[in-house]
């Protein structure tokens, strides 16, 4: 059994190369082979999203706080909320992060195939990310 203190792991802010707005990270488990799990709590300041991007293996999102948005490539913008949690299927292109006026932390949960727990794509556009979110 590994414990990892909570002092021991800093929050890290998110890369610009991947993110739009100020994101902060939290790690939570990068476990070792032969286990493929990584998990994260991830902090979004109101307007801050993911870019555009696929996990071989799909990812669960579980909202801590606060009100987010979520979106696969040709889907619409779906609202979430605190409590919510979502499954986006292997491969399927998608972009998540928080509300124009509101925060959103969440814990993001995948797993690497091959050494690869995510592929990163362009950053998403004002455009896209204001549209309008359904229920």
């Amino acid at each position: 059994m590994d414990i990892h203190r909570a002092d021991s792991r800093p929050t890290r802010r998110a890369s610009s190369d991947w993110f739009t707005g100020t994101v902060w990270q939290d790690p939570i488990v990068d476990a070792p082979d032969p286990a493929r799990v990584r998990a994260a709590r991830v902090s979004f300041e109101p307007g801050a999203r993911t870019a555009w991007h696929t996990h071989p293996l799909g990812q669960t999102l579980h909202v801590v706080s606060g009100v987010g948005r979520a979106q696969t490539w040709g889907g619409p913008v779906r609202e979430l909320k605190s409590g919510d949690s979502v499954w986006i299927p292997p491969n399927e292109k998608h972009w998540h992060g928080a509300a124009p006026n509101h925060g959103m932390v969440h814990i993001a949960i995948h797993e690497a195939l091959n050494g690869v727990h995510v592929t990163w794509m362009e950053q998403v556009p004002d455009d896209v990310y204001g549209t309008a979110p359904t229920a």
